[in-house]
């Protein structure tokens, strides 16, 4: 009997016409470092008496479909979990290339996508239908794998022993390293950072309805949120002062490789807080920063991210 191997294990991603209802084709594999994604249904205890110690069967309770997916920030796979966050973006450029994609913040729709973990040896294939993108995570330091976290709110599960996906396009893996990190504020390098965590939040309301399978009926998304904690290395006021001052600044993350394919996410409005600066030793004395971003009122958005690679549509 063949027991199931992360290492054989596979993911396809396609975009949904319609909330629920996955399509037939145009699924593109997708690199993943590890999943959380599934669906359970946990069982309620009987609470009737009258029958003994021996407790009466449970009943079903609803059915929730959510996880995380970990991925690589790379130049082309990590669009569509962009378009996903963000909705789809402003594309520029003619074959063969470069092509500039622009994802912007502020989307009241955003577009469900259908998911599917294979593993093979088994055979279980996993399709998650309605799967909207809740929350998008990752850090910048100086050394280590560069990866995201995606967390995704599905409307349901279906295991099917062959694919449903077909033969899923093939993506060029070309990825970002914190080797090719910069960050900017208000447009200049921002130096002594030591780390930095990124989150940007669509805080999806679950639409749970009465159904006869247990089911959402959606995920929409409510007031977006987009936070961090910076660390740094304290050698100089400039972000204290800002933070006392109450005013905002733009933020600028952005990874960028020689063969010119590029990722920069700029928080245009960042408001910090009053850091509390402490003296723990005879080592160097660090701040955090638990910073927020808001609507900038000249642009009329929070964030802007724009990615640049040879893939002509997302």
């Amino acid at each position: 009997m063949a027991r199931a191997q992360g290492a054989r294990a596979r993911m396809a991603l396609a975009f949904e016409t319609i909330y629920g209802t996955p399509p037939a084709s145009g699924f593109s594999r997708m690199p993943f470092a590890s999943t959380t994604l599934g669906a359970e249904q946990p069982l309620l205890n009987s609470e009737l008496l009258g029958y003994g110690r021996d407790p009466l069967a449970p009943v079903k309770d609803a059915v929730t479909a959510d996880g995380d997916v970990v991925v690589p920030i790379d130049a082309q796979a990590f669009g569509f979990w962009l378009k996903a966050a963000f909705g789809a973006p402003t594309t520029t450029g003619t074959a063969p290339g470069p092509f500039t994609h622009t994802f912007q913040s502020g989307s009241w729709t955003l577009p469900s996508m259908a998911i599917e973990t294979g593993m093979p040896e088994v055979p279980r294939y996993a399709l998650y239908s309605g799967a909207v993108l809740d929350q998008l995570t990752w850090q910048m330091q100086r050394s280590g794998l560069l990866t995201a976290t995606a967390r995704l709110v599905a409307q349901g599960e279906t295991i099917n022993t062959t694919s449903q996906a077909g033969t899923p396009a093939e993506l060029d893996l070309i990825r970002f390293g914190h080797f090719n990190g910069a960050i900017k504020r208000n447009g200049t390098a921002l130096g002594n950072v030591i780390s930095t965590e990124i989150t940007y939040a669509n805080n999806l309301d679950r639409i749970e309805t009465i159904r006869a399978d247990g089911m959402i009926d959606g995920a929409d998304p409510s007031i977006a949120a987009l936070t961090g904690r910076t660390e740094v290395r304290f050698a100089d006021s400039t972000l204290v002062t800002q933070a006392i001052n109450g005013a905002p600044c733009e933020l600028e993350f952005s990874y960028t490789l020689i063969s010119g394919e590029s990722l920069t996410f700029t928080a245009h409005a960042v408001y910090l807080p009053r850091p509390r600066l402490e003296i723990s030793g005879p080592q160097g004395v660090q701040a955090s920063f638990d910073w927020q971003a808001a609507r900038d009122a000249t642009l009329g958005r929070m964030c802007t991210a724009v990615l640049i690679n040879d893939v002509e549509d997302y």
